[in-house]
Parts: C-alpha cells; structure tokens; sequence
C-alpha cells in the first residue's frame, strides 16, 4: 500500500488546536468533579490524598493506553492531572529535607505533582516533626537506597512521632559532577554527602584522587557550596543543578547505572487494601537469647513474606534495639493480621508503622 501524502503543516495545527480546545473543556469538566469529592471528604473527614485510588487510576491508564504514548509517558502527564485536581479539592503541603534541587524534593514531586505546595526543612527530624505539628499536610523522607543500605536517621524519627507511612516512591539516583571549572584538573575539593560519596566512589577515585572529599549534606547544599568555589565541585542531580543555576561537567558519575533510593511518603491517613500492597511495622523484644528467632517465625509461620528487616538501638534503654519490618500485604489480610497476632506474643511492644500500595523498585 502506497505512503499516504503529507497533510499540510497548517491543517495538522487546525486539528491540534480543536483537539486542545477539547482537552481545556475535558480537564475543567475533572476539576469541576474533583471540587465535589473534595466537598464529600471534607465532610466525611476522608484523607485527599489517596494513593490507593491513584494506583487504580495508574493501572486503568495501562489497559487503556492504544499508544503512542509510552505508559511512563502516560503516567507523568496524569501526575500533574490528578495534583492539579487534588489542589482544587485542597491545596497541600508536602515537607521535605531541603533546599530545593535534594532527592528528596524530587520523591515529592514525583508523588504529589507541581500543583501541591512545597515546605522544605533542614533534616529529616524536621520532615515528622512538621507533619505531626500541622506545619504539613505529609513528609517525604528517604529510608534506603539499593547500594548504601539504609537510612538511620528516618527508622529512629517513627518512635519518637505518631505518623504513619501513607506511600512509598523510588526515585531513580544519577549524579553528576557540577562546577564552574571548565576542566577536571582544576579541582581541588568536591562537596558531597556521605552516600554520593560512597555511590561516586570508584570514580571520584579514578577521575580526582587528590581531591579533597568535603562532607556537605544534602545534595542541593553541596551544589550551592561548588558554586562559590571556584576550584570546587560537588556531586548533585539535575534538578540541583539546575535549582542552583551550577553548570554540569561530567554526567552519570555514579558507580551503579541502578542505583535507587526508597522515599516513603509519612501522614495520617491509612490507605485501603489494593491487592499489592507493603505493610510496615516495628517492634520490641526482650534481652535473651533466640526471642529474635521465635519473632520472625511468626512470620513464617502464617505465610508472611519479609522484604526488609532492620535493627537500630531504641532511645530509650542502652543496648536494647528496636526491629523494623517490611512485609508484603496488607494489615487487613488474613495471613498478614495472624502473623502479627502470633508476633505480639514474643514482643514487648508492637507498632504497625502503616499499610500502603508496594510500588515496584524498578519502575
């Protein structure tokens, strides 16, 4: 079958622009509905945001999806769709570890969308302690990442506050070498945060081992710190670079192209069961020998799949440790609700941290 022939430039923009007319017509129509559920949560007391819709939503979009829009190009399109009509229901806050340009504002985005309001903190203390204050509606904090392991500083933040974990979001960890220095010679400190440096470390060793390795957290910090140095680099993402206005020179410096970072997303709300779903929990067990062992079994015992398992010391007792535990399902499941029912037997004090969509690492 013979190429059809070219449409002329100017008939193609005529059907463009109908079909943008229709868009307008169709996203206000959405908001118009979003405005009435927002009248019903706010009357019901229901959360506004709700992962678990949003994951139904997500998956829908896939099923429905004819092309040639790629379903991540779908997704992020329907990101800002869903934020700008969760705006209109109410507008929210979201704390994250600050300034702008850090990972962690990144997870937010990536989560809420550019429609929601944006409050960024100096440590991931502050993150709680803004959401349980009411200075925030949720946080976004980090808990691990693929190659550093991880993150202490959020696991000892959940028995000191009430909140409860609504969401979790992966975020893809590329660093770049950002600096005014027009050449790698020049160099002579890189400002970077403890796991950059160590996700960078073969190649700040290969590429600028006589430089000075300036501990500087977070990431968008570190840039800001490059940028007033003229023999200075740091190691920062693109949305830092780009917040800071620093130059890239080299890109993707990081040792693993798969590098990820896990964000959870910290509120009040307790997301329904979708079928795929993540349930996290800490506990308490006395000091003798196997009560870790009898703990776990009861895991195993009712068919509960571990994904993670943690120990940091509790705050409150010397040499006494607190477990943290991910495990796939949802607090109502059956085999889920046994498992802890047989833990609580073993520990002094269980706490279920939250039960929320799993989102898929690779993703």
């Amino acid at each position: 079958m013979p190429d059809q022939p070219l449409r002329p430039l100017d008939e193609i923009r005529v059907e463009i622009d109908a079909l943008d007319a229709t868009l307008v017509e169709l996203l206000s129509r959405r908001a118009e509905l979003a405005i009435e559920v927002g009248k019903v949560k706010g009357f019901d007391g229901r959360p506004f945001f709700t992962p678990e819709r949003e994951r139904a939503i997500h998956e829908k979009l896939a099923l429905i999806n004819p092309g040639p829009l790629q379903h991540r190009q779908l997704t992020a399109i329907f990101r800002e769709i869903i934020s700008a009509a969760r705006a209109a229901e109410k507008p929210l806050t979201v704390a994250y570890w600050g300034p702008p340009g850090t990972f962690s504002h990144m997870a937010a985005l990536q989560t809420f969308g550019a429609s929601s309001g944006y409050l960024p903190v100096d440590a991931i203390e502050d993150v709680f302690l803004s959401v349980e204050h009411g200075h925030a509606d949720y946080g976004v904090v980090p808990v691990e990442n693929s190659v550093a392991g991880v993150v202490p500083e959020t696991l000892d933040m959940f028995p000191q506050t009430n909140v409860k974990i609504c969401a979790e979001t992966y975020v893809p960890i590329h660093h770049h070498l950002v600096t005014v220095a027009d050449s790698l010679k020049k160099i002579e400190r890189v400002y970077a945060g403890p796991q950059p440096s160590q996700q960078c470390k073969r190649w700040l060793r290969a590429n600028v081992p006589n430089a000075q390795i300036v501990e500087t957290v977070p990431t968008a910090r570190a840039a800001e710190r490059a940028l007033a140095d003229p023999t200075g680099a740091a190691i920062a993402n693109r949305l830092g670079a780009d917040t800071i206005g620093i130059p890239i020179l080299i890109e993707h410096i990081e040792d693993n192209p798969h590098n990820r970072t896990r964000f959870l997303v910290v509120g009040y709300n307790e997301p329904a069961k979708t079928g795929r779903d993540k349930t996290s929990l800490m506990f308490n067990l006395k000091n003798r020998p196997g009560e870790l062992y009898r703990a776990l079994s009861a895991f195993e015992k009712h068919g509960v799949n571990l994904m993670m398992i943690e120990s940091r010391p509790a705050q409150r007792a010397t040499f006494e440790y607190i477990f943290y535990v991910d495990c796939t399902g949802h607090r109502v499941d059956d085999h889920l609700r046994a498992g802890i029912e047989t833990l609580k037997e073993y520990a002094l004090e269980t706490t279920i941290l939250g039960s929320y969509p799993y989102a898929d690492p690779l993703q």
